[in-house]
């Protein structure tokens, strides 16, 4: 009934799908299974993709050749730059998405790809030999072999649901747990968790007046995700705040006794920084009220997300409370919020590519391996899927630096340090963020993406490009001058300091208050040269001008750093065996076993004196 397939991925969620592109553009056979082939990325949570540090790493799947920012762009009902007041390096883009359509455009794209096949059933179990992977038995007792498999379960594994003191198995509302694959591989030694998220309730935007609400439009000329031909938005859906009151943490307090999360039957750790409602009026009980966003689900359904109204409280006390907010006095809700408890293998037990280190050629992404968020998911999904087919190919993997990418610094995170509550990545986890800006991921990755098959020579040509054009006119600002009777006024209006002599474009644009568009107002012949540069490429240059200096500290300290990468370590290393270690090293080496010296030196517990110890061993 099947072939034997390359790479079958497990689940289609944000994790599975860029998996299984990965795997099937670069060459491979895949087999996508789900359980619903209507819930095919699915956004279970919040219709938006982006945000802080999310933003860029939507921007690096792209880069390397990934759809998520694709399908983004072409389901987009807002975007907005988040962070616009701070320095270039922390601005973030973010899309307020079409619930709907985005599913629908993930599922059309991947029917498209020849080299996937679907299969809509349940995974229960793998089939292992000699400690390798071959293939997975389904619950109706179908066994289909392959060359390797990427584990992507999401929420669903053993998955239960709490509202109030009401519990059920599930892995999403509507849909049930995914059941067999925890106690498949805790048999072959494998640490499993338990960890919680949690949802708001849906509600009908037919009864909110937002005419006494606070409108939030989407930027005036709005970007978008991808580097490709996808089209900006021409048209945008607006968002609106409102904001809770004593009255409603009353009422919410009112639950507390029969809330999952207070009487003990919630035991998975949830995400710190997305607590649910009850949560936060519990541990902040000084403020008087909370921001809520209330977010459209698409251009034409009347449904609506309350961001930041996350709960598991009883549904009729959600429903009490909610109606206590300005603008939702006459709400009627779709479905109550729930929390969702779900099981989880501690991210140590894997390899910087995703491959397990008990089974060969079995790979994890997503929230299986502890993280929250569509965006980790899907990147961890396109390094796994991208990995599984080099591997079976016997080709080099493809293993991204903490200092290029925010991909390699949540993998690096991850494997090295593990994690205890939901991971989410925020920029500062990234030590280099001066060099992982969103403006800049195309130049940082492009060339892994088309080296692998991913990426086309038409955007690695579009790079180039960029490069060149970016090169030149830097080059060229640093020749151009600007004179004190030609700008002085302009930079007083604006309350900058006057210039006593002729000054180049480039060093002006140090100075945080002025900008490539803002100097080309003050001059009209540098506004007749910069006409002939796309918009990018004045971004680019404008952000290098200003980041000059940052930039090579950066660059210097990466370079002393990775040189710790240079010394390799063997993965059969007897670290008992060294009496100058500390006893914690040893248990953490011993777990995680460090291909080289420099991931050793980044795994909590592993002390300086620990690494120095090492490297005397290691050179003796």
């Amino acid at each position: 009934m099947f072939p034997k397939y390359d790479v079958i991925v497990v689940g289609a969620g944000h994790a599975g799908c860029e998996a299984a592109h990965a795997a099937a553009t670069m060459g491979s056979r895949v087999l996508l299974i789900t359980m619903n082939m209507n819930t095919i990325a699915q956004m279970s949570c919040n219709p938006a993709m982006g945000g802080v540090a999310k933003g860029q790493i939507v921007r690096e799947i792209d880069a390397l050749g990934g759809m998520s920012g694709i399908i983004t762009d072409n389901t987009a009902v807002q975007f907005r730059m988040l962070n616009l007041s701070k320095g270039p390096a922390m601005w973030s883009p973010r899309a307020q998405s079409d619930r709907m359509r985005f599913s629908e455009e993930w599922r059309l794209a991947l029917e498209k790809n020849k080299n996937i096949d679907f299969w809509q059933e349940m995974a229960i179990s793998l089939l292992i030999k000699d400690n390798q992977v071959s293939g997975v038995i389904t619950a109706m007792g179908v066994e289909i072999e392959s060359k390797s498999v990427v584990l992507t379960n999401g929420t669903f594994l053993n998955g239960i649901i709490h509202i109030g003191e009401k519990q059920f198995g599930g892995g999403r509302t509507a849909e049930k747990a995914a059941t067999g694959l925890t106690e498949c591989l805790v048999k072959y030694g494998f640490e499993a968790g338990r960890m919680k998220t949690g949802t708001p309730p849906r509600i009908d935007g037919r009864t909110i007046n937002y005419n006494i609400l606070e409108e939030q439009k989407g930027d005036e000329n709005p970007q978008k995700f991808s580097y490709s031909n996808t089209s900006p938005l021409k048209h945008q859906l607006s968002c609106h705040i409102t904001y809770t009151n004593p009255v409603v943490h009353d009422l919410l307090k009112t639950g507390f006794d029969r809330s999952p999360m207070f009487n003990g039957r919630i035991q998975g750790v949830g995400p710190r920084y997305c607590p649910s409602i009850e949560d936060k009026i519990n541990r902040f009980a000084e403020r008087t009220r909370h921001q809520i966003f209330i977010e459209p689900e698409g251009w034409n359904t009347c449904e609506v997300y309350i961001n930041g109204f996350s709960t598991s409280l009883p549904e009729d006390v959600q429903f009490k409370a909610l109606q206590k907010i300005s603008g939702l006095e006459n709400a009627k809700m779709f479905r109550p919020g729930y929390a969702i408890e779900y099981d989880y293998f501690p991210p140590t037990q894997l390899k910087r590519t995703l491959e397990t280190q008990i089974i060969e050629n079995l790979y994890f992404a997503g929230q299986i391996n502890g993280t929250t968020g569509y965006e980790e998911a899907a990147c961890q999904g396109l390094i796994a899927g991208i990995n599984a087919h080099l591997k079976i190919n016997e080709k080099e993997p493809l293993i991204l630096k903490r200092s290029e990418a925010y991909i390699g610094v949540l993998i690096d995170d991850l494997i090295n340090k593990g994690t205890e509550e939901p991971y989410r990545m925020f920029t500062s986890r990234a030590e280099y963020r001066i060099l992982l800006r969103q403006d800049n991921a195309d130049i940082r990755l492009t060339h892994y993406g088309n080296k692998i098959g991913l990426a086309s020579d038409e955007r690695l040509d579009k790079v180039q490009h960029k490069r060149t054009q970016t090169k030149k006119l830097l080059n060229d600002l640093k020749q151009k001058k600007l004179f004190p009777n030609e700008i002085n006024d302009n930079l007083l209006k604006i309350g900058s300091s006057e210039i006593k002599e002729k000054v180049s474009v480039y060093q002006l644009l140090k100075r945080p208050e002025l900008n490539l568009s803002l100097l080309a107002s003050f001059s009209d012949e540098l506004n007749l040269y910069l006409s002939k540069y796309n918009t990018d490429i004045l971004e680019q240059a404008g952000i290098e001008a200003i980041y000059e200096t940052y930039i090579e500290k950066e660059n210097k300290l990466v370079e002393k750093i990775e040189q710790l990468e240079d010394y390799r370590i063997k993965s059969d290393m007897n670290y008992s065996t060294i009496k100058a270690l500390s006893s914690e090293a040893i248990e953490k080496l011993t777990k995680i076993k460090p291909e080289t010296i420099g991931q050793a030196s980044r795994i909590s517990g592993v002390s300086p004196a620990d690494i120095s110890v090492i490297m005397v061993y290691l050179g003796k």
